[in-house]
Order: structure tokens, then C-alpha cells, then sequence
């Protein structure tokens, strides 16, 4: 096949899993309590990190038909990843593996895939149409203990091999999965074995690139002599050899074997603390592989390779660690970071703002998350509190009548009275915003325990994390600064728990604002190292307070994803001109507006002068008013431009 209908740069075949890394560190993983859910599985992991740098990627795999098997699915899908041969299999169970981080040195490991989904590939599961569109195809060798996966490696590669592709060799070998090891040593890296080599050996001569550390060469070639094992695998393949090692970096050798390592085309390691070294490796082959695939210099492949290893090295789990092109490129510009690597705010900020899936170019949000507003209602109207959720309910119906699947719109609610509606919300694709804050509260307070991020821990990670701050940068200090720290709390505890956060900003009444009150709470909190995904303003009309917000955000967080406005129960004429000035400033990507859509259906809904239907009705009809007003007023000013 041509080269210029090569649409995929990388497909990928093997392992894919879900990944439970125990969350607690330096002890017995007997000892860890909880666990973060990653995607997982070497090929995978290696797909996932060469498309967030930049390169279309694919994977062939099998996942169960189950809870785990779609996670996997949705995950690749959020990551740019072509899924077109992810087979869901209804008879075999998602592969899972439990791991942890013991100390520097210990990484303990069990794999649960007797009978997964994985390890069922065979040869029919190979789209030669795929294979043919790759410039190049990734096999492992864990995978190659399976006769079936063997046999549906070689058939990939060597349909790569006649439709002009490379094939790609990590040697990733893992002795308990070839069971050489008790179940209990997943972590151990080398157990010589003379029927392994052979099998693995019989890849060598499909292979244009073949990478492993020194213990997968040693396996690769039979010898415990990192040179004498490279030189018997180059019996057998012309392939380029890339033999990783750790913080040395790596050595590549592209022709004959030379006498010692640092003889080769070396790449330097950069010195960082490493914190876990699962996935490392990985990360290492997709940065290769970035470089490799585009033609560039064996040095700068290197580099590259070395580069992703030492972010991910630094950090906790294996996919989610994968560094983005935009990453890639602040780490290699800045030589100067901290040997402890995770703690580098501004690379961890990049990593977090671009792996972050979806973007909203626009977004119009329903805002049911009031409490105190709906219990004041009932108390007027005379209804039982307990029939709120049942609005709340009634709201998200008229949120997905306007939507209609429309992932450009979304719904803010609470868990007191929105729990029900926040867990049905989730079977949709719509942006979920929940509050945080205890109502009306000045100074800040947080309606949950007193450690917010133990309260986070239990909030799915879709669930976009909103407080409300009344907040004047000339507040008198001990105020401000008490009302600081909570914010502080939160975007910390945020950031820990995997959840994007809102910050709602309102002028306390009767304060004095002007045009750069706004922009100064919100530069002011950049300093103190906040930096919300979203911010939430009051719907000003004032354009040189607008300009002034827009430069301070450009300026101190260009990946903020934007400002929504809020609606203070407005008019919708005073809404409607608030849009016409908000819709010239970019920044702005629409509004999440509560009271102005549901004060009136839920007054009358609670008192029994309206049923469900007509309530859902009346909500749908205005908020669908206000997303064709905004439209309008955007249009506007692209007309006008």
C-alpha cells in the first residue's frame, strides 16, 4: 500500500486490562485500602501515549462484555484511539491486575487473566484492511505465551511486512505469565528459559524495531551478557535494537553490535526521583515511536523515548501518566525542573489541562443545584419538601427534550436534593456540574465533612466539582484570606481526587464593583496557584470588564476551558443583553442559569398548578429560548467580524 494511505500510524496488539493501582504507598499492598481504576495493559498503554503525542493510533484486542470491557472501550475513544477492532467478547471477563507502589524498588503485582478476553485473540480477529492502513504494527511478547496470539501476531505482521508496513517488536516479557513464577511474583522481571527464547526468537526475523530493557534482551537472546544477547538477536533480524536502561537512558543500534553499550547511538536518561517505574516503558516506546514514525534523527528518537519515560516514572499509574505532545515539548524546553518531578506545577497543570477529553467550544447548562431557594419555595406554596428531587428529576427531562443527546449542553445539580437526578444523568452524554458549597455561606464552607477531599473520593470523576465564592479582592483580610484557603482546599483536593473544578464567582451585595473588580478576584486566585477548568461570572454588560477578565485568564491559564455565565435570577431581557456583550469575548463559552429558567415551573409544579408534563414543558421552553439567544448572539458576532 502507498504511504499516503496509511491512515494509522500505530495499531497496537495484545494485552488490554484494567489496572487497580493501589492508592496508599510504601507498604504492603496486603496493607492498601483503596485503588485507582486505570486502562491498562502494555500494548494499550503504548497507544494510548503515542496518540496523546500526536500519532493515530489503533489497538486489536478482546475486552470482556461487561462494566470494565466498556470502560476500556470509552477510555480509548476519549483518547483519540481507534476502537474499530476492540472486540467486546461475551464468554470471557475484562483482564484486570492489582498493583501497588512499595518503595523504590518493589512494584508488587497480581495479574487476574486466567480465561480474560485478551488472551482469546486469534488470527480471524486480524482486519487485513486495518493492517494494511498502519504504517506500522506493535506486537508483544507477554502475549506471545498464547498459541492463538502468536499466530494472530504473525499473521499481522506479516500482512505489515506486505502492505509496506514496520513491525515493532517490545520484547515485555513478564515470567508469570508465562508461568515460570509463583502468581504472587507478577512484578519480577527475568526467569531465563531456553522455550521462551525460542519462541520469542521466532518473531526476530518480521521485525523492523525491536526495544527491551537489558533483562528482555538477555531473555530475547538467550545469554545473561547484555552484548552477547544483542549480538545472537542480530543473527537473527536486521532490525533496529533499542536496549532501554532506566536512568541511563538508552542504547540503540542500528547495524552491527559494537563491544560495549555506550558504543551505540546513546540517548541520555534525565535525572528525575522515580516514584513507579510500571509503565515507564511504555511511555518509552510511544516517545520512540513519535519520532521513528515521522523520520527523525535516531538521536532525537532517543530523546524523545527517554523523555516520556522519565515523566511517567515520576508518577502514579501507567496510562493516565502518558505525557501529551504540548507536555513533551515544556519538558524538553526547561532543563532546570525539579529532581522530584510530580512536584512541578506548572508541568503537572499542562498534563492535567491536556489530557483532559472533550472540549466545549460551546455549552449551555441547566442550574437546579439550589437548595435553600427550592426549600423557600415549598415553604410559600405550602408542599412538602420531599417532592424537590422529583423536580430536580422533571429538569433533567427538559434538559435532554432540548438537548436531545447533545453533548454541547449540561445540568448542575446538588446531592441532597439532586442525588437521584445526578445518578440518572450519568446515562447521558451531557456535562454534570455538582455543588460543593453549603448555601449562602460567607466565609466558604463546605456542605460535607471536614475534609472535602474524603468527600470528593465519592463523587463519580464525571461530575464537574462547582463552589461558590462570595468574594471582593478589597475584602477586609482575615475574610479573604480564610475564604482563600478553602478555595485552596478545593483545588488541591480536586486535583488529587481526578475532578474538574468550577469556581463560581459573585460580588457580596452592596460591594463596590467596577470594571476590573472581577478580573482582580480572579488573577488573584491565579496567584495563589488556583487554577479552576471553569470559571463562573455574573452576567456583566460592562465590555471593558469583560476585556479585562479575558486578558487575565489568557495570560495566567491559556487551558482554561472558559467562563460560563451565571444568571442571579435576572430577567431575561437583562440576561439577553448580558449575552450580547459576553458573546464578543471568546473566553466565554455560554451560561449555566438556574432561577431565571425554574422559578416559576417549580412554583407552580410545587403547588399542584402544574403536573410533570407541563412542568418539563415549561422549563425545556425557555431553557431552549436562551441557548437560541446565546446562538444568536454569538452569530452575531461572527457576522459582524
Amino acid at each position: 500500500m502507498a504511504e499516503d494511505a496509511k491512515v494509522i500510524d500505530l495499531l497496537a496488539i495484545g494485552r488490554s486490562s484494567v489496572d487497580l493501582y493501589g492508592e496508599q504507598v510504601g507498604g504492603r499492598l496486603e496493607d492498601m485500602g483503596s485503588f485507582a481504576k486505570y486502562v491498562g495493559g502494555s500494548p494499550t498503554n503504548t497507544a494510548i501515549g503515542a496518540a496523546r503525542l500526536g500519532l493515530k493510533s489503533a489497538v486489536l484486542t478482546r475486552v470482556g462484555a461487561d462494566h470494565m470491557g466498556r470502560f476500556i472501550r470509552e477510555q480509548l475513544v476519549r483518547e483519540g484511539v481507534d476502537v474499530a477492532s476492540v472486540i467486546s467478547d461475551p464468554d470471557r471477563l475484562t483482564a484486570l491486575v492489582i498493583l501497588g507502589i512499595r518503595d523504590r524498588e518493589s512494584f508488587p503485582l497480581i495479574f487476574y487473566r486466567e480465561n480474560c478476553a485478551d488472551m482469546a485473540i486469534s488470527p480471524d480477529d486480524v482486519d487485513p484492511a486495518q493492517v494494511a492502513a498502519a504504517r506500522a504494527v506493535l506486537i508483544n511478547g507477554t502475549h506471545l505465551s498464547q498459541a492463538e496470539v502468536f499466530e494472530a501476531s504473525m499473521k499481522a505482521a506479516r500482512l505489515a511486512r506486505a502492505a509496506g508496513g514496520k513491525v515493532v517488536f517490545d520484547v515485555d516479557y513478564r515470567p508469570v505469565l508465562w508461568g515460570l513464577t509463583s502468581r504472587d511474583m507478577g512484578e519480577d522481571r527475568f526467569v531465563a528459559h531456553d522455550a521462551v527464547t525460542q519462541i520469542l526468537q521466532q518473531v526476530l526475523p518480521v521485525c523492523d524495531l525491536v526495544v527491551g530493557t537489558e533483562e528482555e534482551m538477555h531473555i530475547l537472546g538467550g545469554s545473561t551478557d547484555t552484548i552477547a544477547a544483542l549480538r545472537a538477536v542480530r543473527v537473527r533480524t536486521d532490525a533496529l535494537l533499542v536496549c532501554k536502561r532506566g536512568p541511563k537512558g538508552c542504547s540503540a543500534f542500528p547495524g552491527a553490535i559494537p563491544e560495549s553499550l555506550d558504543e551505540g547511538v546513546v540517548g541520555p536518561g534525565f535525572e528525575v526521583e522515580v516514584f513507579n517505574v510500571l509503565g515507564a516503558g511504555d511511555a518509552f516506546m510511544s516517545g520512540f515511536l513519535r519520532g521513528w514514525l515521522r523520520d527523525l534523527p535516531l538521536g532525537r528518537c532517543c530523546e524523545l523515548a527517554n523523555a516520556a519515560g522519565a515523566i511517567v516514572v515520576s508518577r502514579h499509574g501507567c496510562a493516565p501518566a502518558m505525557p501529551t505532545w504540548i507536555e513533551m515539548q515544556a519538558f524538553l524546553a526547561d532543563r532546570e525542573r525539579p529532581f522530584r518531578l510530580r512536584e512541578d506545577t506548572e508541568l503537572e497543570h499542562i498534563h492535567w489541562a491536556t489530557t483532559r477529553t472533550a472540549t466545549y467550544d460551546e455549552l449551555a447548562v441547566l442550574a437546579v443545584d439550589h437548595r435553600i431557594q427550592f426549600e423557600e419555595l415549598a415553604v410559600e406554596v405550602g408542599a412538602d419538601p420531599r417532592r424537590i428531587p422529583a423536580f430536580k428529576g422533571l429538569a433533567l427531562q427538559a434538559l435532554h427534550e432540548v438537548a436531545a443527546g447533545d453533548p454541547r449542553f449540561g445540568i448542575l445539580l446538588d446531592g441532597r436534593f439532586g442525588f437521584d437526578a445526578l445518578a440518572a444523568a450519568a446515562d447521558h452524554p451531557y456535562w454534570i456540574g455538582r455543588c460543593i458549597e453549603t448555601p449562602r455561606s460567607r466565609p466558604l464552607e463546605f456542605e460535607c465533612s471536614a475534609d472535602v477531599a474524603t468527600e470528593l473520593a465519592t463523587w463519580p470523576l464525571n461530575q464537574v466539582v462547582k463552589a461558590l465564592v462570595f468574594y471582593h479582592p478589597d475584602d477586609e483580610p482575615a475574610l479573604r484570606e480564610r475564604q482563600e484557603r478553602q478555595v485552596q482546599r478545593l483545588f488541591d483536593a480536586c486535583r488529587k481526587t481526578r475532578h474538574e473544578l468550577l469556581l463560581e464567582i459573585i460580588a457580596p451585595p452592596d460591594s463596590a464593583v467596577d470594571a476590573t473588580t472581577i478580573a482582580r478576584a480572579v488573577a488573584r486566585f491565579y496567584d495563589l496557584g488556583v487554577k479552576p477548568d471553569w470559571w463562573k461570572l455574573e452576567p456583566l454588560d460592562d465590555m471593558a470588564a469583560w476585556r479585562n477578565i479575558e486578558g487575565v485568564i489568557a495570560a495566567r491559564d491559556p487551558f482554561c476551558r472558559g467562563v460560563l455565565l451565571l444568571g442571579l435570577s435576572q430577567p431575561t431581557e437583562t440576561l439577553l443583553a448580558a449575552f450580547e456583550a459576553a458573546a464578543r469575548v471568546p473566553v466565554v463559552k455560554g451560561f449555566a442559569v438556574g432561577r431565571t429558567i425554574f422559578h416559576e415551573p417549580a412554583r407552580a409544579w410545587l403547588s399542584g398548578e402544574l403536573d410533570d408534563a407541563g412542568a418539563v414543558r415549561m422549563l425545556a421552553e425557555t431553557l431552549a429560548f436562551l441557548v437560541e439567544a446565546w446562538r444568536r448572539a454569538r452569530a452575531g458576532v461572527g457576522q459582524a467580524a
